[in-house]
């Protein structure tokens, strides 16, 4: 159960950048997984090259990586958002130009970095805990995935920033009507969502082999988790993030590893048909 959890914990973490990036600012972010894999390959090459501590790279990668994503809402989604008629629109010309950059970026890894697999070892000690043997560098991880989740939470219900975001991802319009500048509040989502989703991309490098390809499984993870837990709600995320955790960690042990990605769309079918909108979509709107 507990490797479960842990697989949850980091998909729901993967997912809550995602959350932002479409619940608030309604950009489909189709390259949201090669961030995440860019960032992962940063904290290889700064941590077997430099010596820098994949904990330290958090602070490094996060700040870097919202600076970036605020400049790509700035200069590529922002016009989109000013001939977009509608959120809809909004949507389908947000699909069509991160499908684009999906392709640049992994490109862009593809000549720095080549299309070898990389990983290495950062505190792999294993533990007995609960009847289960995990690493402690995925212990590591979850943690720090807990903590940024608490704390992003807490930041969005107990702050007025925070309260003005989810009030653009419930209705952007009356968001308008009550003062909330709500080009300002997407900006700032979109970046958010980018420098989450490098911190969740720093974590699981320390006990996952990635290359410059995998990208679009993290952003498939991704957006399961999203629409299963309902588009714009943290909250959501966070359990369809457990979910999904548990029933993949499930599916390897008793049935066939070969079998999870089949699993994970068949409980993604379930919930849908059970509830459209997500388990948690009526509350996100």
């Amino acid at each position: 159960m507990l490797p479960g959890l842990i697989l949850g914990g980091m998909y729901a973490l993967v997912a809550m950048g995602l959350t932002l990036q479409y619940g608030v600012a309604r950009i489909m972010n189709l390259s949201y997984g090669e961030f995440l894999v860019a960032a992962a390959l940063a904290t290889f090459f700064l941590y077997t090259g430099l010596g820098v501590s994949p904990l330290l790279g958090l602070l490094i990668a996060v700040p870097a990586a919202y600076v970036l994503n605020w400049a790509i809402y700035q200069l590529l989604l922002v016009p989109l958002v000013r001939r977009a008629k509608n959120r809809d629109m909004l949507e389908v010309d947000s699909i069509l130009a991160t499908f684009g950059m999906l392709f640049v970026v992994q490109g862009l890894a593809h000549v720095l970095v080549g299309g070898q697999y990389y990983s290495y070892s950062y505190l792999s000690i294993p533990l007995s805990i609960l009847g289960s043997t995990v690493a402690l560098n995925r212990l590591i991880a979850l943690l720090f995935a807990a903590l940024i989740g608490l704390a992003l939470y807490f930041a969005l219900t107990r702050t007025r920033a925070g309260m003005a975001i989810r009030a653009v991802a419930v209705d952007p319009v009356s968001a308008g009507l009550v003062a909330i500048d709500v080009r300002r509040a997407s900006a700032f989502a979109f970046a958010l969502g980018g420098a989450l989703v490098a911190a969740a991309g720093v974590l699981v490098s320390v006990f996952l082999t990635l290359n410059a390809s995998m990208g679009v499984v993290f952003t498939t993870k991704a957006l399961i988790v999203v629409i299963m837990g309902g588009v714009g709600n943290l909250l959501g995320a966070l359990l369809a993030g457990l979910v999904l955790g548990l029933a993949e960690t499930a599916v390897a042990r008793l049935i066939d590893p070969g079998l999870t990605l089949a699993a994970n769309f068949a409980l993604f079918l379930i919930v849908l048909l059970w509830r459209p909108t997500g388990l948690f979509g009526g509350a996100a709107r």
